[in-house]
């Protein structure tokens, strides 16, 4: 399976990360949302974000890797079309972490802050919706992992 996927993080308490080379990024206590796609394994890329072994290699893994974050939820799509960019726009906001899981592309960001869960969440769905894509939450990823 194929598609685009969104991994909402919660940071517990406001920090400051070294992330390759975006160098020292300051990541508010509240909630993120990550947008990738995987465009040959969709569940083994979610699986490996929600593995703690694994090797740091995207900006992504810097931040899951510190002890202050927690992936709460994970809403995908295995929409062929590549959207990946389209729904990190649709997300884009003023707490956006500048250049951010964008090195492949023209975006500004693809890690996005919102104060609360329930926001991140309905941004999210409301994106999606707006493209027509099939919203697919964690759960129904269970029979593949």
């Amino acid at each position: 399976m194929r598609g685009t996927y969104c991994l909402i993080i919660r940071v517990g308490e406001t920090s400051y990360l070294n992330v390759g080379r975006l160098g020292r990024v300051k990541m508010e206590r509240g909630y993120y949302v990550y947008v990738g796609s995987a465009l040959n394994s969709l569940e083994a890329r979610i699986r490996r974000h929600l593995s703690d072994d694994k090797k740091i290699r995207w900006h992504i893994d810097y931040l899951l890797a510190h002890e202050n974050t927690i992936i709460e939820d994970v809403i995908f799509t295995a929409d062929k079309r590549r959207l990946e960019c389209l729904i990190s726009n649709g997300l884009e906001n003023h707490g956006s972490i500048e250049g951010f899981g964008c090195s492949d592309c023209r975006c500004r960001s693809h890690l996005h802050y919102y104060e609360s869960f329930e926001v991140a969440m309905n941004a999210i769905l409301n994106v999606m919706k707006e493209l027509g894509a099939e919203v697919m939450f964690l759960k129904d990823l269970k029979p593949f992992f």
